[in-house]
């Protein structure tokens, strides 16, 4: 993946929204808000003002005016640059077609859980697997809702991480059911360590 001047998937959201129209940071922040975008891309909203000043500073937005209404503090209007819109461009190619590696924490514990013994790991893979399926019927009842609304085309994004939940959600209940059955491979020897502390041979 390219190194990017301003890295942060919140500059290329910023990027998409002014690419619409002018508009005031406020203003961007309420629309990627209303639109989900903070789930999509990971938004962390403190950092939201860093990255429209490291956008600005980089030429890949400008300000357009700046104004104040009433008593509010002044608000500057920005716009994509020429140079923004390239940028836009160029990194929405590379994440559609690139692969990135991607390290989810669900993945992280995964690689460790032995330390955990089975009986745990169940009841745990159950917590999580009741919250996959409420988020599931959560994320299927919304996207119902914005169909209705809203064509296909701009919620692809919505139907992706459903699919991914969905997956997922199928994957847990299947090891859960390997785990539950016994038929897991070194499941015994798995449950003996947590029993002993003694970890097994490896047959050496």
């Amino acid at each position: 993946m390219k190194r990017r001047k301003v890295g942060n998937l919140l500059a290329l959201a910023i990027l998409s929204t002014l690419n619409e129209r002018p508009m005031h940071p406020y203003e961007m922040a309420s629309i990627l808000k209303s639109r989900g975008k903070d789930r999509d891309m990971g938004i962390k909203w403190g950092s939201f003002y860093t990255v429209v000043g490291n956008l600005r500073k980089h030429g890949f937005i400008e300000a357009a005016e700046s104004g104040r209404d009433g008593a509010r503090p002044e608000r500057t209007v920005y716009r994509i640059t020429g140079e923004g819109r390239d940028e836009m461009l160029d990194w929405l190619r590379e994440l559609l077609a690139e692969l990135a590696p991607e390290e989810p924490k669900f993945v992280a514990g995964l690689s460790v859980l032995a330390w955990l013994g089975p009986d745990e790991v169940i009841a745990l893979l159950r917590t999580r697997l009741a919250a996959l399926d409420d988020e599931i019927a959560t994320t299927r009842a919304e996207l119902a809702r914005l169909l209705e609304e809203v064509p296909r085309l701009v919620l692809l994004e919505v139907e992706y991480h459903l699919a991914i939940r969905v997956a997922e959600a199928e994957w847990v209940r299947s090891i859960l059911g390997e785990l539950t059955s016994g038929s897991m491979p070194g499941l015994a020897e798995w449950r003996t360590f947590h029993e002993t502390g003694e970890l097994p041979s490896d047959g050496r």
